[in-house]
């Protein structure tokens, strides 16, 4: 609309008019948000045939193995990506970076690792921390603590309390990326955001304070020095801290008494201030009056035109859904409408028009970024940060919307794309995740090995996703054995979960109120189990059987209102909901839009989609699907520690062609084989 031909009064209608508008569409979609909780990590204990025997590899070898090999305790398996100076007759030590800038090293020209090595640690002492809590572990606690020592001595040796040991030991004179320096680069902000995240966790497992005082420090120094003018006008070049600050905020916010602990100063609100203004000031490079300019990084960092104005995810994937999920949990905190529609609109442009089928994100290897609509081939980059970033975004707009087609999507990663990226040994890795390959093997370790403390960092905080609530219903959002105790308004419920999922699709829930209380308990019917492959129709399943709901044996009317079966009533202890999903297998195809798989299915079962490997089959290329085959599970140890494979029989005219399927997950793991998800009809 052109403004240059309305009289005054003219004019001050018309923009009367659209600001009531705008104000009036806030207001609607901020209405529809609640104070959705996740139940406390220290109140959910799983206890589970599927997950419990993953965790155990997890917390005893995955957790030391990064360690150690962020410590440089590892042989390199593949050329070193990250070219800067790697070349010193050994592998990279993160940890003696922190060694050198404790010294006094500044300036030197030389450094261990990428420059994002500081924030790799610090995602995995926050990935360690949330394990302790669910799995106490002296050792891990001892190990970590003598980290935290090295990362506190090398802050120390700053007067203003800055710690980028990159920067300090290269580019001193160059922080933030600034005077000539480049932070797409050095990831000082990035890191900056770890550190408080780490801190954040770390106190929550433990009662420790070190960290989180290291890292209070270090948003002390980040919120004088950079924000609203006269400071800096700075912002992350990789999204992270958005949320992590913010978590440092709420940490304060909750536990006033806690900064007499510290016996430093804490100034929380300025720790949100930074936060709105790292989200609402990208896209914007300078002042109103032109000062304060900063160079652009474009779409790369979601940094091309102002957040509120973006209508779809663009960019580097696992930047791109980071702060998707800053920009979430801002908006659930805030109710504030305009942070709440950019979230809609990533998230709806992410799952309806980008998201491959595996939960994977990132279709174009060249800055690991987002491709156009529909661009979903098959030999997508897919990195795992990517998808698990965007398992973390999914899990933020359940808790503003209470809608379950986000934990849909939040479980198709956590079954495909998460449980790929690390082998069943505990301690090989993925880094991307295509849907097709001849010859890809899983590594031991990367040079730019940000991939396994993602991963860390998802497992760890998994149980607390079990169970969510408000003050008077308990969502079941994951169907994983567990035991949790809810506290409502009116009571405090205990829940025991038994299942054979994602096996079997039988799911029994013992609820337990400490009195009896009427409140809700809303079970998720995933939409695959209720024929909507995906809730914008870029994906197309059917399944035969239907889903089942007992209350003490009695069926109920299985009639989801927003994903889930809210059942209100009067709890007793003793109380039981069964639930029946049905997990038999199915073929997926693909909208008619997405012209790099026209033509071609996907096997899946439950939440879990499969793939083809050489192992099991002599010509992967010559399998063909069709409307004529049988599709029969079969449980088997060999594979992956226990899976499902499926036996397919297909008629393709006279010829009889029968082959094996594996979950996709369990790819790589007996051997490099050619493998591929989507089969040729």
């Amino acid at each position: 609309m052109s403004f240059r031909h309305l009289t005054l009064a003219k004019y001050l209608t018309v923009l009367f008019i659209i600001t009531c508008q705008l104000c009036a569409a806030q207001e609607q979609t901020a209405k529809n948000t609640g104070p959705i909780q996740p139940v406390p990590l220290g109140a959910v204990k799983i206890n589970d045939g599927f997950w419990s025997p993953k965790f155990k590899v997890w917390t005893s070898k995955t957790i030391y193995d990064v360690l150690d090999k962020l410590e440089g305790k590892y042989e390199p398996d593949q050329e070193d990506i990250i070219k800067e100076k790697t070349d010193r007759g050994r592998t990279p030590n993160a940890f003696l970076n922190f060694d050198l800038v404790a010294q006094g090293k500044k300036g030197i020209g030389t450094s261990d690792g990428p420059p994002w090595y500081d924030g790799l640690v610090y995602e995995t002492i926050r990935g360690g921390a949330d394990l302790l809590v669910s799995y106490p572990d002296a050792k891990l606690e001892k190990k970590l603590d003598a980290y935290i020592d090295r990362i506190a001595a090398a802050q120390n040796a700053d007067p203003e309390g800055y710690i980028n040991t990159y920067t300090t030991l290269n580019r001193p004179t160059q922080r933030w990326g600034l005077n000539g320096g480049d932070d797409r680069w050095q990831h000082d902000v990035y890191n900056a955001g770890m550190l408080a995240e780490a801190g954040v966790h770390y106190y929550q497992a433990t009662g420790k304070t070190k960290l989180l005082s290291v890292a209070v420090k270090m948003a002390n120094y980040v919120t004088k020095v950079m924000g609203a003018a006269p400071k800096l006008n700075v912002i992350p070049a990789h999204a992270g801290p958005e949320e992590a600050f913010f978590k440092l905020y709420l940490l304060f916010k909750s536990t006033p008494n806690l900064k007499q602990k510290l016996g430093i100063a804490v100034h929380e609100d300025d720790y949100y201030a930074i936060v709105k203004y790292w989200i609402e000031k990208r896209g914007v490079f300078a002042d109103a009056d032109g000062s304060r300019a900063r160079i652009s990084f474009g779409s790369y960092n979601q940094d091309h035109i102002p957040v509120f104005d973006q209508q779809t995810i663009e960019g580097h994937a696992v930047r791109a859904t980071l702060l998707g999920t800053g920009i979430a949990a801002v908006a659930n905190y805030s109710k504030d409408g305009r942070y709440i529609n950019t979230a809609n609109h990533y998230w709806n442009n992410m799952i309806g028009k980008r998201m491959f089928i595996t939960g994977g994100e990132g279709a174009i290897a060249n800055d690991e970024k987002f491709g156009a609509d529909y661009f979903l081939p098959e030999s997508a980059y897919l990195e795992t940060c990517a998808s698990i970033g965007a398992a973390f975004f999914s899990q933020q707009m359940n808790a503003i919307h209470a809608d379950g087609k986000y934990m849909d999507e939040f479980e198709r990663v956590i079954y495909n794309n998460l449980l790929s990226s690390v082998a069943a040994d505990g301690q090989h890795y993925h880094y991307e995740n295509p849907l097709i390959s001849k010859d890809r093997r899983r590594w031991n370790w990367h040079s730019c090995p940000c991939c396994p403390p993602m991963f860390l960092k998802m497992i760890g905080v998994l149980p607390q996703y079990i169970y969510v609530h408000d003050k008077s219903t308990v969502f079941v959002n994951l169907f994983i054995g567990s035991e949790a105790k809810v506290d409502l308004e009116n009571t405090s419920v205990s829940l025991k979960q038994s299942t054979s999922y994602p096996w079997k699709g039988d799911i029994k829930l013992h609820i337990n109120p400490e009195k009896t209380s009427t409140f809700s308990v809303a079970v998720r019917i995933p939409g695959w189990a209720r024929g909507n492959e995906n809730p914008f129709d870029l994906y197309h399943s059917t399944v035969v059987e239907k889903v089942g709901i007992k209350v003490n044996g009695e069926p109920i009317e299985v009639k989801p209102v927003n994903g889930y079966v809210s059942i209100n009533r009067n709890w007793k202890k003793g109380d039981v909901v069964e639930l029946n999903l049905p997990v038999e297998p199915r073929l997926v195809t693909p909208n008619n839009l997405v012209k790099t798989i026209s033509g071609k299915t996907a096997i899946a079962a439950g939440p879990v989609v499969y793939a083809i490997e050489g192992v099991d089959n002599s010509v992967i290329d010559a399998v063909r699907l069709n409307n004529n085959q049988t599709l029969t599970p079969q449980y088997t140890s060999a594979i992956a520690n226990g899976v499902n494979v499926i036996a397919v029989k297909a008629n393709n005219g006279s010829a009889s062609v029968n082959f094996t399927a594996i979950p996709f997950y369990a790819i790589g793991n007996r051997g490099v084989y050619p493998y591929k998800v989507w089969l040729d009809q």
